[in-house]
């Protein structure tokens, strides 16, 4: 690697790297080998090619030494032409090593970034929507990717690094004391006037790269909230284009600036560090070529200093920064451990069983609930923040009873916030309860196994979220293996079939980010379809048809009507003409039960119910009949 090379790659590294280091820690340590253990046959073969090619880095100058000493000897030509061929021979060599060690790195750092990558999504599929609703997304994807990437280069680059420079600093320092001790301590003088500019720049330049970094961040945070349909329709609503076209021109002018000065400040960086370099080398010949007109010196030994001086300032520069590029490498695998360490607060019981067969009721028992507080669910690194919020962990479910029987429609009313929803998220078991029980078909949900329950209840939400993709693939979620007739039979019974059968692509329509080119009505009705293709033995709708005009809601009323035939339901409704005909209304008010009945009982009573069906229905004449 030239000196140029060298220059430019600290200062990367230096620009580049966290600001955050920490001590050596045997326990990462040890984590890191665990990882690192099923490409440890791969690793051992890097490593010994790594020191191989480091051993031809010190024979070339040798041998171009001995080519010139040959010549000014007046050698036979055949001895010259034997040493151009072992030199030729030798970068025959170098360069398959090259590619050996270049295909032996990509295997193991890639194969790195699949393990790590692979163990961190599945781990956070398996955390709990709390988790969720408090990690910044962008924040959560860099761990799989830059903090992966920064992991994965402390065996690819580093390990291999540290070990051939080690190796090429020694074997180099040895032959030059041999051939010149006097030239060799002189040149390495020069050493500190390569190394402190290069780590004094690369500081400087690093706190310009950072600041442009959280230029870049505010711009991209810009650019990804105005971009998506809410953020633009929010926009436009309050006449702010030219506002936010102004801010975003005051960060791009000022990242702008900022690569002007990162220019100019690394061009005059590497060219300064090259004329360094260059003048060390002009010192070898002058000192060199003096003792050697003395006859103090071979002009062979001259030449071979002057080509192992450029092999020797190219490691020493390296490894001066090596403990910078292994505590960088630490902060990223210790930010992809932070993630692995956060314990599941929902997992499967060692003796888990599956839902008993057959219809099924739900019951909860004296359940008292009070959402986890941050400190349990998540980092202050993934919600950004300096310290994590310390509220949380109140109690939202006071000894909350109740029963569905198999076959049954349970109605949840009552004033927002009072715990409906609550209630349709631990049925589901997206979160477990306190102390009481959740059961299904008289099982406790936490003996029961995730696959099971995921299969035997569904959950309708009001939002009616929607991947980026065709309408197909969105139905397939809730059953992959489902037929094209299937598919047809549950846009149908949702009220959908002709809508779709009249779009160009049909089932193959992309809908778009969260579904944003269809209606809100029509959206909601897919995800009805879905749940119908499902076709669960509990249904928990949670204000399912809120999105819906008075035509639709009665349309999909019809169809969930006719869905929910044999299924037990958890209704939760705010229209409270849509659960009229439930088996049993609960009016749930600051987490508890107040009252529970018939439609006609609770309005005999007079209570709250009774309150919420006046207040609704004087701004609503005409409900629509259940």
């Amino acid at each position: 690697m030239s000196m140029e090379s060298v220059a430019w790659d600290q200062m990367y590294r230096r620009m580049h790297a966290p600001e955050e280091q920490r001590a050596f820690s045997l326990t990462t340590a040890r984590r890191i080998l665990r990882f690192a253990r099923p490409h440890q046959r791969r690793l051992s073969a890097f490593l010994v090619l790594s020191v191989a090619a480091a051993v031809l880095v010190v024979a070339t100058p040798l041998l171009a030494g001995r080519v010139i000493d040959d010549i000014f000897a007046g050698s036979p030509p055949r001895t010259v032409i034997l040493l151009a061929s072992a030199i030729a021979g030798l970068a025959i060599l170098d360069a398959g090593m090259g590619l050996a060690i270049r295909w032996l790195s990509a295997r193991i750092g890639e194969g790195l970034i699949l393990d790590l990558r692979t163990a961190v999504f599945d781990h956070v599929q398996r955390m709990p929507v709390a988790f969720f609703t408090r990690t910044r997304t962008g924040a959560l994807v860099s761990r799989l990717n830059n903090d992966v990437i920064g992991a994965q280069r402390a065996f690819s680059d580093t390990l291999s690094g540290v070990v051939a420079n080690i190796v090429t600093v020694a074997l180099t320092l040895l032959v030059m004391l041999q051939l010149s001790w006097q030239i060799t301590l002189l040149a390495l003088l020069l050493l500190p006037v390569f190394v402190i500019p290069a780590r004094r720049m690369g500081d400087r330049l690093a706190d310009i790269q950072r600041e442009a970094a959280g230029l870049n961040a505010s711009m991209g945070t810009q650019m990804t909230e105005r971009f998506s349909a809410p953020g633009a329709t929010l926009v436009k609503l309050f006449g702010r284009p030219a506002q936010e076209s102004a801010e975003f021109a005051v960060r791009a002018q000022r990242v702008r600036d900022i690569g002007v000065r990162t220019a100019m400040l690394q061009t005059v960086f590497v060219t300064a560090l090259t004329l360094v370099s260059a003048l060390a080398v002009a010192l070898v010949y002058g000192l060199g070529g003096w003792y050697a007109l003395r006859g103090q010196l071979d002009a062979g030994a001259v030449v071979a200093l002057s080509l192992l001086l450029t092999r020797l300032y190219s490691p020493l520069t390296a490894l001066a920064s090596a403990r910078m590029e292994i505590m960088s490498a630490l902060v990223s695998f210790e930010r992809v451990f932070e993630v692995l360490d956060l314990r599941p607060l929902i997992e499967d019981a060692p003796d888990a069983r599956p839902v008993p067969t057959g219809p099924v009721a739900v019951e909860l028992d004296d359940v008292r609930f009070g959402y986890p507080a941050a400190d349990k669910v998540s980092l202050a690194s993934l919600e950004e923040v300096a310290t994590l919020d310390t509220r949380g962990g109140e109690e939202v479910l006071h000894g909350v009873s109740l029963r569905a029987e198999p076959g049954q429609l349970i109605a949840l009313v009552g004033s927002s916030g009072a715990g409906k929803s609550t209630i349709a998220q631990l049925v589901s078991r997206l979160y477990d309860v306190d102390s009481g029980a959740v059961r299904l078909n008289g099982a406790d949900i936490r003996g029961l196994t995730m696959e099971s329950i995921q299969e035997t209840v569904g959950l309708v939400t009001q939002d009616g979220h929607l991947f980026h993709d065709t309408i197909r693939a969105n139905l397939l979620l809730a059953a992959p293996e489902a037929e094209e007739e299937q598919l047809w039979d549950a846009l149908e019974r949702a009220r959908l079939g002709d809508l779709i059968a009249d779009l160009p692509d049909g089932l193959d329509t992309v809908v778009g980010e969260r579904g944003y080119r269809l209606s809100g009505g029509e959206r909601q009705r897919l995800t009805i379809a879905r749940l119908l293709l499902k076709q669960p033995r509990v249904v928990v709708l949670d204000e399912a048809t809120a999105s819906l005009d008075s035509t639709s809601e009665a349309a999909v009323q019809a169809a969930l009507t006719a869905a929910l035939q044999g299924r037990t339901a958890l209704v939760i409704a705010h229209r409270l003409s849509t659960v009229r005909a439930a088996d049993q209304i609960l009016v749930v008010e600051s987490g508890g039960i107040v009252e529970r009945g018939s439609h006609t009982e609770l309005l005999a009573a007079g209570g709250r119910y009774a309150e919420l069906y006046r207040t609704q229905f004087a701004d609503d004449p005409a409900p629509v009949a259940a």
